[in-house]
């Protein structure tokens, strides 16, 4: 049985809670995961691959049990959430690691790799783009608000922050949808619902657009420093189209892609094939 250790860390007064498996010794692997979620969505994953490597998945900053200061406090933007998770990682000693990115842990740990390329083992990217032709309409509301940030554009994402919406991005292309577990979306909603995470949440929509802006700089790091890549990617993603998934081997000839017969939440239907995808390309 895996042991699972629930942590947090003081990252300079910023508590992050992280999940923690496997043993020191063994290779490090950092999960990051996307929005709306929080590391609980690596429950299926990590015990799959905590006999192999030592695994880390913090939550965010503003997601999960991390701390949500107001946002007077702090600002929410991918900037700061890469800084926070940028020294996170120092603290819990994590120097050179294979990170795995999924939606919003894909702009951050790209930073990071970015930041710090010598520190990067590999890289496997769940739905986490880096290209436009990987962006769909589904964006297209967000896009608006980037153009024109009025009350109105903010008002109508708040559709997207809906328990309804959520249930959608865990559901929809899934072949059956009673293989996906309601604690997610569930817990989801939870944390959403808490005061002030909806404007938490509106800040980061309108703020999305600095990630779109340095797909230039991601793409250029593939290409100078042609990290082990695999993309692991539910087919059927709603936001995040295969084109973006295939775009990998423009910069990285040697990319590995795996599409997969789901949507956005890939590993609620497909953890066990990700987690041998994972095993075998870091062998």
């Amino acid at each position: 049985m895996t042991v699972v250790n629930y942590r947090k860390a003081d990252v300079n007064g910023f508590n992050i809670f992280y999940r923690e498996a496997g043993t020191e010794r063994a290779p490090k692997l950092l999960l990051l995961h996307g929005f709306p979620s929080s590391s609980h969505m690596f429950r299926d994953l990590i015990p799959l691959l905590a006999d192999r490597f030592h695994i880390i998945a913090p939550d965010l900053p503003g997601f999960g049990q991390s701390d949500m200061p107001a946002r007077d406090k702090f600002a929410y933007t991918f900037d700061n959430i890469a800084d926070v998770i940028d020294r996170f990682t120092d603290k819990v000693g994590f120097d050179r690691y294979a990170v795995y990115v999924f939606d919003y842990g894909a702009p951050t740990g790209f930073r990071l790799a970015v930041r710090h390329p010598e520190r990067i083992t590999a890289i496997i990217s769940q739905n986490g783009n880096a290209y436009e032709e990987g962006l769909s309409d589904g964006w297209n509301p967000i896009r608006a608000y980037w153009l024109e940030p009025s009350a109105a554009n903010r008002e109508a994402l708040r559709a997207m922050l809906e328990p309804e919406a959520t249930i959608w991005q865990y559901t929809h292309g899934v072949a059956d949808a009673g293989r996906v577990s309601p604690d997610g979306y569930g817990l989801d909603n939870f944390y959403l619902a808490r005061p002030g995470a909806d404007e938490v949440q509106l800040d980061l929509f309108g703020d999305y657009k600095s990630n779109v802006a340095l797909y230039p700089a991601f793409q250029d790091y593939f290409r100078t420093h042609k990290p082990p890549f695999l993309a692991v990617w539910g087919k059927h993603d709603p936001f995040f189209l295969p084109p973006g998934a295939e775009a990998f081997k423009r910069d990285i000839p040697d990319a590995v892609v795996r599409f997969f017969d789901t949507g956005h939440f890939a590993l609620e239907t497909h953890a066990t094939e990700i987690a041998a995808a994972i095993r075998d390309f870091l062998r």
